[in-house]
């Protein structure tokens, strides 16, 4: 289950929408779930231990760590993860720092 601000769940339908209209799909889980299960393409993977500093990153670093523009406080972000668990921590998160 994926979580949004506006749509708190997304199908897999409505985030391939999103996606075509510029929004940053971050994963928060795991390195060792992706390399299990498979990585979404077109996300960047942020494991939720990380997303907190991650978020606070001058935008050149997290450029060079993740190979993604940094989200500015209002870009469309979504997460998700495997269950909906981390995704909902992770808007939570966001949001905490200023994320629309």
């Amino acid at each position: 289950s994926l979580c949004a601000a506006g749509a708190p769940n997304l199908s897999y339908q409505e985030l391939k929408d999103l996606k075509k209209a510029n929004v940053l799909h971050i994963d928060v889980r795991e390195r060792w779930e992706i390399d299990r299960f498979g990585k979404i393409p077109e996300s960047v993977n942020i494991p939720l231990g990380e997303l907190m500093e991650a978020l606070q990153m001058d935008p050149m670093e997290f450029k060079e760590q993740y190979n993604q523009k940094m989200p500015s406080k209002s870009d469309p972000v979504v997460f998700s993860c495997l269950a909906g668990t981390r995704s909902k921590q992770a808007l939570g998160f966001a949001m905490s720092l200023g994320f629309s």
